[in-house]
């Protein structure tokens, strides 16, 4: 029997986790000789930040390192487990502690989106006296998660994914590291790595150490086949954190998409076992219910907007049944792309042409100047001149005519067409 190398009890991406900016990789636009955080810390002024950015570029191991390069006491939260009770308790260390001014305290907060109103309401005081700097991390957008008080006391910086250089610099790091020497790995091919870590590089690590790990003694090289055979023998392992986030919301999508309520029931409970935020999970159900439902059934959209709301009030983990309930009518309901289509056509002619004049007919004229120069001249009242609405053109010249909202075959949309034909009558 082949016997293989125990994993490490600390994870790879752990292990190789710089402790400087010399040997962090990735974000130059922030950490760059230029960069705004790297001047700040230069400085010795950083200032209470949100970085924002999906799950792998950077964002926990950049706020460790503002705090190694600044020499100050450093906190650090978990938004999933943490509440007042913990921000109160740190608070009330940093004040007894007699940290303030330009020695505070950093306080690291991950997840912060997490929070709810009153949890972020008790960091205002203390960032407002400079008793401690807030880092928040955050995969949603900082405007609809962080309070608007927390958010105008903070900057906020947004990290991209990593690029493929990126990516291949934590693979040569990885390869120095001893443990992962003991298997002495070759590693052939790449792409299979780096089309799993999507961009994150501590997927990108995750699933590099479990392929080393399952290596034996006659197998040293690392090519795509291997990696994509270890990866699904050992999904559960991989996947135990939650790495697989933006794959699984995607399958939950495309199910819906697709009309399978089995299967986007299966993708949701996946994601409520997995931890994931259920305003995340809301937010893409309306999103849904706009692009793939439209106007084939626009009750949809009330449906999605009713269900975040209803999922606000509840709260969890009933808030689950909501989810539930919403994904199966959305995955029943006739599907038409049709807006999205429609807005994605109207932005292509705007980027094409151009600001295309506004006909004369439709421009305001409230002054006398305006209106000798023809503005609003010849517009038909629409109320007082339903029978005239075909002899009126709403489009700029340069385009009029221009078919951008085609309606789809479906029960709803073919009413549509048959209104819009009643009206233009041919025009469209």
């Amino acid at each position: 029997m082949i016997k293989k190398l125990e994993a490490p009890l600390i994870p790879l991406a752990e292990r190789i986790r710089p402790k400087g900016f010399e040997n962090f990789v990735g974000q130059s636009h922030l950490i760059g000789p230029n960069g705004p955080i790297k001047k700040a810390v230069n400085n010795g002024a950083v200032p209470s930040m949100i970085l924002w950015g999906p799950p792998g570029v950077g964002k926990t191991t950049l706020a460790e390192i503002i705090a190694n390069e600044l020499d100050r006491p450093f906190y650090s939260l978990s938004a999933i487990s943490s509440g007042v009770k913990d921000i109160r308790n740190i608070i009330s260390n940093v004040k007894n502690q007699g940290i303030f001014g330009k020695g505070n305290a950093l306080l690291f907060i991950d997840e912060i989106h997490r929070f709810s109103k009153s949890q972020q309401d008790a960091l205002l005081s203390a960032v407002e006296k400079g008793q401690i700097t807030l880092i928040g991390a955050t995969t949603e957008n900082p405007s609809f998660e962080v309070i608007p008080a927390l958010r105008s006391r903070s900057q906020v910086f947004v990290l991209k994914n990593h690029s493929k250089e990126d990516l291949l610099k934590f693979l040569n790091l990885a390869l120095m590291d001893s443990a992962i020497e003991k298997k002495k790995p070759v590693l052939k091919e790449t792409e299979a790595l780096l089309r799993i870590s999507g961009g994150d590089a501590r997927k990108l690590l995750n699933a590099f150490e479990l392929v080393v790990l399952n290596l034996d003694e006659n197998t040293v090289e690392i090519t795509n086949e291997l990696v994509q055979q270890s990866i699904q023998q050992n999904i559960a392992q991989y996947d135990k954190k939650g790495e697989m986030h933006y794959d699984i919301i995607s399958a939950f999508i495309k199910s819906i998409r697709g009309s399978d309520p089995n299967a986007a029931v299966y993708w949701l409970a996946r994601m409520v076992e997995g931890n994931e935020d259920p305003k995340f999970i809301a937010r893409r159900l309306i999103i849904s219910a706009a692009e793939d439902i439209g106007l084939a059934n626009p009750t949809a959209l009330v449906m999605a907007n009713n269900c975040f709301d209803a999922l606000q009030k509840i709260g969890w983990p009933e808030g689950r049944i909501v989810l539930s309930q919403c994904a199966i009518y959305l995955a029943l309901s006739p599907k038409s792309n049709s807006a999205y289509l429609a807005i994605n056509k109207a932005q292509s002619i705007v980027r094409e042409k151009g600001d295309s004049s506004i006909p004369l007919s439709l421009r305001n004229a409230p002054t006398k100047l305006m209106e000798e120069l023809d503005y609003g001249k010849d517009y038909l009242y629409s109320h007082d001149n339903l029978d005239k609405l075909h002899l009126q053109e709403f489009l700029p010249d340069e385009i009029k005519g221009t078919h951008i909202y085609k309606p789809k075959q479906n029960k709803k949309e073919s009413e549509y067409g048959k209104l819009i034909e009643k009206i233009w009558k041919g025009k469209y």
